[in-house]
């Protein structure tokens, strides 16, 4: 070979190589995925379009006293007919009524951005149910059958969730006297019911300051409000850096999407929301939540997997990547159900820390809500103050409603039982939890086949309680001070290598 011809093949050898370091390059989430027990699918970067307009172009004024809503809509329906881009929301106050996004379109808050949701309901009504006359509300953003789908940004979104949110008496009253919260709920009027012989349940209807009702008792409307977030059927979304704070229900609710990525993303709601979920992606296919900041009324990270066929149909739960992130008020740290009858399938849970929540890991499910799990892995997870048990395993779960009945009440528990199985924990510490581990399976479907490795409780009060369980081997574990452990309707349990009874 000749001097060009050696040139020239150098050239062209360099060439590829740059190429192929680009194409390494692109994706900047790979560096979350290094060191997992199992690989798993990773998300891709959704990509926009250049095209950049601002919110004031399209008529809407700061301050919240005017609402933006056809000014949201406007620009929204604009960037999306254009091919697609950001839609910018500058500094200040931006109230408005429900947001509809678009494919290609993404609503980026600028820092000291914050767009507020109106507080009057009537805005967030849909049209009657042609099937049965019943009535539903509206997500405050929603989008659905969408491609590449973005919220960013570093400015804050409030649902305003305190005009929609029933109060339990009974939740928020510690020592015996009851806080601020429920002073001011009754400041505001609205309409009291007995939730039992002795405590109390606040509804927001009625209101002292001239909110119209959008049902006709305290109660149809309870079963109406919307989620903060709702993207449903839909590929390619991100959801970066901003705060969601003070939703009628559930914060951030992805379901059935392809592609998803929830980063630096941060929750703040009341200890006291009922059902104030932070966020509940449910059959997603290919997702991560990394580097998230959570506070909630109810639980933290729950992955939801549909109801009975529903929930087969839509497909499983999986290829999913949960780390670097920190839960501090819950109910669960990381949580599975209770609904999840698509299965669960390569979930991993790594590097967070769960502070303060009321449960850590909490597998929670009924007959006729469960699924299967395949491939669980929680790995290198702290723990701390943890009020309940750091690890809870539960498949007769009922969820009291404000006002309503269990969850087991209403559902087909003919099959979908729930199997909790194929599920691993490893390197986790915890320092103060009330229990180590609480167990309760089902006759003829125990917990089966978990594993516990290098698994430290410090400082716990109570021990194990497992029932209805087989086949756990925990290596390497430790609780102390020693605890007694209570332990019914289970075999094959190992601790550190010899029989636990």
């Amino acid at each position: 070979m000749g001097p060009m011809k050696r040139i020239a093949s150098l050239m062209m050898a360099t060439a590829i190589l740059c190429v192929t370091m680009q194409a390494q390059t692109l994706n900047k989430y790979d560096k979350y995925y290094t060191d997992l027990p199992i690989e798993i699918e990773h998300v891709q970067p959704v990509q926009f379009p250049a095209l950049t307009v601002l919110l004031t172009d399209y008529g809407a004024v700061p301050g919240g006293d005017s609402l933006c809503t056809a000014a949201f809509d406007a620009a929204i329906r604009d960037l999306n007919k254009r091919g697609g881009g950001h839609l910018i929301v500058p500094k200040g106050v931006w109230k408005t009524g429900p947001i509809q996004l678009r494919s290609n379109v993404n609503l980026h808050l600028k820092r000291g951005a914050t767009i507020l949701f109106s507080e009057n309901k009537e805005l967030y009504v849909q049209p009657n149910d042609p099937r049965d006359g019943s009535k539903k509300c509206y997500a405050l953003i929603r989008a659905s059958k969408c491609e590449n789908i973005g919220i960013t940004g570093q400015g804050t979104i409030d649902g305003q969730g305190f005009y929609w949110r029933p109060i339990k008496e009974k939740k928020v009253v510690r020592d015996g006297k009851l806080p601020e919260v429920w002073d001011a709920a009754l400041a505001m009027g609205g309409t009291l019911r007995q939730d039992d012989k002795t405590y109390r349940l606040w509804y927001p209807f009625n209101l002292n300051n001239g909110i119209p009702n959008i049902a006709a008792t305290p109660e149809i409307q309870e079963k109406m409000r919307p989620h903060l977030v709702n993207i449903t059927d839909s590929k390619n979304v991100v959801v970066q850096g901003i705060t969601l704070r003070n939703s009628p229900k559930f914060h951030l609710v992805p379901t059935r999407i392809q592609n998803l990525i929830i980063e630096d993303v941060t929750i703040d709601c009341p200890w006291w929301a009922q059902n104030g979920d932070a966020m509940d992606p449910g059959n997603v296919q290919v997702a991560l939540i990394a580097g998230c900041h959570i506070s909630a009324g109810d639980d933290g990270i729950c992955m939801k997997g549909g109801v009975g066929e529903k929930g087969v149909a839509a497909g499983p739960q999986r290829d999913f990547l949960i780390c670097n992130d920190t839960v501090y008020r819950a109910h669960g740290g990381f949580v599975i159900g209770s609904e999840f009858s698509g299965g669960m399938q390569r979930i991993i849970v790594k590097d967070c820390m769960f502070d303060g929540t009321d449960i850590g890991c909490r597998f929670k499910s009924a007959p006729g809500r469960g699924g299967q799990c395949e491939d669980i892995y929680c790995v290198n997870i702290t723990m701390k103050n943890i009020r309940e048990a750091a690890i809870l395993f539960l498949s007769e779960y009922a969820d009291r409603s404000a006002g309503g009945r269990g969850a087991t009440d209403m559902d087909d528990k003919s099959k979908f039982y729930p199997e909790w199985s194929n599920i691993a924990f490893r390197n986790i510490i915890c320092a103060n939890a009330r229990k180590a581990l609480d167990v309760t399976g089902m006759k003829g479907l125990p917990v089966h086949n978990i594993r516990f490795d290098a698994v430290n409780f410090y400082g716990v009060r109570e021990g194990m309680t497992i029932d209805y369980a087989e086949d756990f081997i925990f290596n390497n574990c430790l609780i102390t001070p020693q605890k007694e452990n209570s332990i019914k309707h289970s075999k094959n349990l190992l601790w550190n290598g010899k029989p636990l009874e």
